[in-house]
């Protein structure tokens, strides 16, 4: 192919001359090409190739442009055949070579020649819809090689590649990694010896660094097979990110069933930028940046990173600068400083009325000042590009401010759309020289929520229910009344809403309990959901109307658990506290199929509702399910198993004592599921849970890991002495029942957490509060990073554990009903598996909606098209031979597509492929005289039993005088005789 011109140093080195002109000359790289691969030169080029990431192991074939004076050569066309080269050679023998000659200067020889190869490439990359991409010619390189070392398909994606070392045995051999979308690959040739290994990421288990005395930086990488290890990498940890992330998304698509689409919004990459940085690379890298940054702040799903930048914040509370980061996306300006849990501010754009660039000086270098609706304004300082980061704040403001007009027309503002945004346009870069910025946005719009068509609750539950005896609680009320007034006098130091300054201050106000009439409130604030509520105005609405009156499999569960969620509590002993359960679940399952309803969701969303009004409750259950506790509630509970994973690595940890007894008695899988799915609302009394809730909205799964450490380290004497599980169960439940609010203003609400009653003396009272100090005391020290670490480790394991236990039901369901054994069918299942999960990422004729379906038995949940079938048939079939392989496949494939909608589940494969292999020669016969019944038959007539009514079937339509004296048996050997002719099968 031809290539952009570029130079080489040595011409001669590792190549050998073919052809030659006064301009061009045609190279063949040593070794390649001649018998017993060029001898030892041969072989030692090869490994240098390999090892140097040389282009010449898939391009063994170049053109050379050079003038006759000069010692600059200039590769200008390669190619992997000697054909492809010489094509490229008589084309610039017919077309250039007499051209040449009639230029005096050698400089615009080398001009004209550099500018038709290139005219060259942009004509054909025009012809053939070649699209410009970001990535480099290095990398281009790379992705030829990827695909042709291997084998793969255009639509295998390369991300990136990297020189490392591969333990075959005991011998070390180096060469190149390849990460792709779906694939781990490594390639080595040394000395004549080539290695190739190829890895797809949805069948490793696990994924880890290792070290040895020799090697102290290693990844493991672990199949259910095998097991392979890497070393030697240049850069460790890049490339080990770069796996976890590509097997993140493995796992993803084992769960949902969702192949991975590129980000085609990304900058374009800049002519600086490092060599082997691949378009995906940079999509990858810009996605766990995002993922980082909506966790740190609890942000939308959908908001993505533009960039961060460091700085100083000025904060009036403590009178001085602190050191931390910006960072800038669409819709929100975040801050955070470099020291933990000093200072962090969230300040969404819709908020925004002024940016300003104020006066340098050099005590305060390039200062940003940010203003908000609510009167507050932020000083930032040191940034290096202010004037960019000015005009990116600028471009986003526009934005938000158009999409807020825009949202008032479609909710019936009478103002022009038009006239608003033209009339704001001037304002938003004033000619001051301060280079002010106005945004001017009126009131949030309330949206009314008591329409006839969708009747909700305005008001909580907890209000509206509150039974309060004063003469009884005084004493309470008056702490009650006093944490309100420090709140109230925090609000004032540090700002109120979701602007407000949030420190170490604010978390010791959380653990010490959230005022009753504050804590729906600062729920949605430290959530986040009070973001998604305010940029989706009316949606719950929308989604109470759309599901009224619907039924499915998801309203009848939440029709069967109504009246099981906190039925102690007088909000839920009545049909309003009942009604608006049943709206705020059902939403949430109209709006989130993928999970519709899973139990413990009812006891979460009835303290939600208590609370807070019905649409927050709503945003608070969103905010829950896909950001806060991720998988936890879908039908596998995923997220839950995960975080039980993370659990038992903790205790062994933090409480080894413990860990051997817990393990022996299979405590900690029981206690994890029923603590972490309930956030302990089911196994404490309801008023000290809802202060583990606070906590959790604030700090997020690390407080119940610290509680869950907690409560066990508190009762390390009596579990050891336990002898079997129910015993643990009784010591655990009997402290948790004893955990006490005594600041909660709130009557008193039976618990209805049932216990084994014995002979054991009660637990003597425990407060919560100290509890939770406890657990920050002891257990503080476990980071959100170290969660999220554990996680990835564990995500792997458990995914891949219910993949086996799929494919274990699967087999134990159809075994009986074919010919083949346990082992072969575990083969079949796990290769038709494979195969629809190459239609998800490599395409096929139907969308991935089509070829799965999680509502369906297990056995008819993934399906496959024909080309995916016929290349399993050619693989497995018998009959998979000869000229009409292609023919047979079809019709096999229409004869088992029971309803004729192009696709084949598991069943229906297995049937197939079972008559084929295992049955005697009437079933054979039988399954071949049925794959050629005209599909235009009329459906009253029936199927053959037998080959003899088969073949009077097949020739009742004859003409009498064409099969006069033929009996019956011997018409039908005349067919089977033809078709397996035809087919040139082997029935035997």
């Amino acid at each position: 192919m031809w290539v952009n011109p570029e130079e080489v140093l040595l011409a001669n080195a590792l190549w050998i001359t073919e052809r030659a002109n006064p301009y061009f000359i045609l190279q063949r790289r040593k070794g390649h090409g001649t018998r017993g691969g060029g001898g030892l030169a041969g072989l030692l080029v090869g490994t240098l190739d390999v090892v140097l990431d040389s282009s010449a192991r898939v391009a063994p074939y170049r053109i050379l442009y050079q003038t006759p004076d000069s010692l600059t050569y200039w590769t200008i066309a390669c190619g992997g055949t000697r054909r492809e080269v010489t094509e490229h050679w008589e084309w610039l023998e017919v077309n250039l070579l007499q051209t040449l000659s009639i230029f005096e200067n050698e400089n615009d020889i080398t001009t004209f020649v550099k500018g038709k190869i290139q005219g060259i490439i942009a004509e054909y990359n025009k012809i053939n819809g070649v699209k410009e991409d970001d990535d480099t010619d290095k990398f281009k390189e790379a992705i030829v090689k990827f695909h042709k070392l291997f084998g793969m398909p255009d639509e295998e994606k390369l991300v990136n590649y990297y020189s490392c070392s591969y333990w075959k045995g005991r011998v070390p051999r180096q060469g190149w990694m390849y990460l792709s979308i779906n694939h781990l690959c490594f390639y080595s040739f040394l000395l004549g010896k080539e290695a190739k290994l190829v890895i797809r990421w949805v069948d490793i288990t696990q994924l880890e660094k290792t070290a040895t005395l020799l090697l102290p930086d290693m990844i493991k990488v672990s199949t259910r097979s095998s097991e392979h290890f890497f070393s030697v990498f240049l850069n460790i940890s890049e490339t080990f990110k770069l796996m976890e992330q590509l097997a993140n998304i493995a796992m993803r698509q084992l769960l949902d069933n969702e192949g991975f689409e590129q980000d085609r919004t990304l900058p374009k990459l800049k002519k600086k930028s490092p060599k082997k940085v691949s378009a995906l690379k940079r999509d990858l890298d810009a996605r766990a940046k995002s993922e980082h940054y909506r966790a740190l702040f609890r942000l939308p799903k959908d908001e993505k990173l533009d960039g961060h930048t460091d700085c100083t914040l000025w904060t009036p509370f403590s009178k001085r600068h602190i050191v931390g980061q910006m960072f800038v996306s669409t819709n929100y300006i975040c801050f955070t400083s470099k020291e933990e849990n000093l200072c962090s501010l969230i300040i969404p754009l819709r908020e925004v009325t002024i940016v300003e660039k104020a006066d340098s000086s050099s005590v305060l270098p390039s200062p940003l000042s940010i203003s908000t609706k609510n009167r507050m304004t932020f000083l930032f300082a040191n940034l290096k590009d202010r004037d960019f980061l000015v005009q990116r704040i600028s471009d986003f403001l526009q934005q938000t401010t158009l999409k807020m007009y825009f949202d008032k027309d479609i909710s019936g503002s009478n103002s022009s759309i038009e006239e608003e945004a033209d009339s704001r346009a001037t304002g938003f870069v004033s000619c001051s020289p301060h280079h002010r910025l106005r945004v001017e946005v009126n009131r949030d719009r309330h949206v009314n929520l008591n329409g006839n068509s969708a009747p909700t609750a305005t008001q909580t539950l907890m209000t509206m229910y509150r039974r309060r005896s004063p003469e009884e609680f005084n004493p309470k009320l008056a702490k009650e009344f006093l944490k309100e007034q420090a709140w109230k006098v925090h609000f004032a130091e540090y700002g109120q809403g979701i602007c407000m300054y949030r420190t170490q201050k604010t978390r010791d106000l959380v653990l010490k309990g959230i005022p009753e009439r504050m804590r729906g409130e600062l729920w949605l604030l430290f959530s986040g959901a009070i973001n998604e509520m305010a940029t989706h105005p009316g949606y719950y609405e929308e989604l109470v109307e759309k599901s009224m009156g619907q039924y499915n499999l998801a309203t009848e569960e939440i029709e069967r658990d109504l009246h099981r969620s906190l039925p102690e509590h007088p909000a839920f002993q009545n049909e309003i506290g009942i009604s608006a359960l049943r709206r705020v679940l059902t939403a949430y399952a109209f709006r989130n199929p993928n999970i519709g309803y899973c139990q413990a969701m009812n006891i979460v969303t009835s303290v939600l509702l208590l609370y807070a009004k019905e649409e927050e409750a709503f945003w608070l259950l969103v905010a829950l399910c896909e950001r806060m506790l991720p998988d936890y509630y879908n039908t596998r509970v995923v997220g839950a198993l995960v975080d039980q994973g993370v659990f038992e690595e903790l205790a062994h940890d933090y409480v080894p004592q413990l860990y051997d007894c817990m393990q022996d008695l299979g405590v900690i899988s029981t206690i994890s599921l029923s603590w972490f799915l309930t956030l302990f609302l089911s196994v404490m009394p309801f008023e000290s849970a809802v202060v583990v809730v606070d906590c959790f909205f604030y700090e997020g799964i690390k407080v119940i890991f610290q509680l869950a450490l907690a409560v066990l380290e508190a009762n390390v004497d009596k579990l050891l002495n336990c002898k079997d599980d129910g015993e643990a169960m009784t010591v655990l439940g009997k402290y948790l029942d004893s955990v006490s609010n005594k600041d909660s203003t709130l009557p008193p609400i039976p618990h209805l957490h049932s216990l084994v009653t014995d002979d054991m003396e009660p637990y003597p009272e425990v407060d919560v509060f100290a509890l939770i100090a406890s657990s920050y005391q002891k257990f503080g020290s476990i980071r959100a990073d170290l969660i999220e670490q554990m996680r990835f480790k564990q995500r792997l394991k458990v995914i891949q554990t219910l993949e086996d236990t799929t494919k274990r039901n699967v087999v134990r369901t159809i075994v009986t009903d074919t010919a083949f054994n346990i082992d072969e069918l575990e083969e079949l299942y796990a290769l038709f598996k494979a195969e629809h999960l190459t239609s998800c990422y490599w395409g096929g004729t139907s969308s991935s909606t089509e070829r799965h379906d999680p509502s369906l038995p297990y056995l008819e949940q993934y399906r496959i098209d024909f080309q995916q079938f016929k290349s399993m048939f050619i693989l497995l079939f018998p009959w998979a031979c000869g000229t009409h392989t292609d023919i047979m496949a079809f019709r096999l494939f229409r004869l088992l597509d029971n309803n004729g909608d192009g696709l084949i589940n598991f069943r229906e494969f297995v049937s197939g492929l079972s008559a084929a292999c295992h049955g005697d020669l009437t079933e054979k016969l039988k399954l071949l005289y049925r794959m050629h019944i005209l599909p235009d038959l009329s459906p009253d007539q029936e199927e053959p039993d037998s080959a003899f009514e088969a073949t009077q079937y097949f020739f009742e339509d004859i003409a009498p005088e064409c099969s006069h004296g033929m009996s019956t048996s011997v018409k039908a050997c005349f067919f089977y005789l033809a078709v397996i002719r035809y087919y040139n099968l082997d029935l035997f």
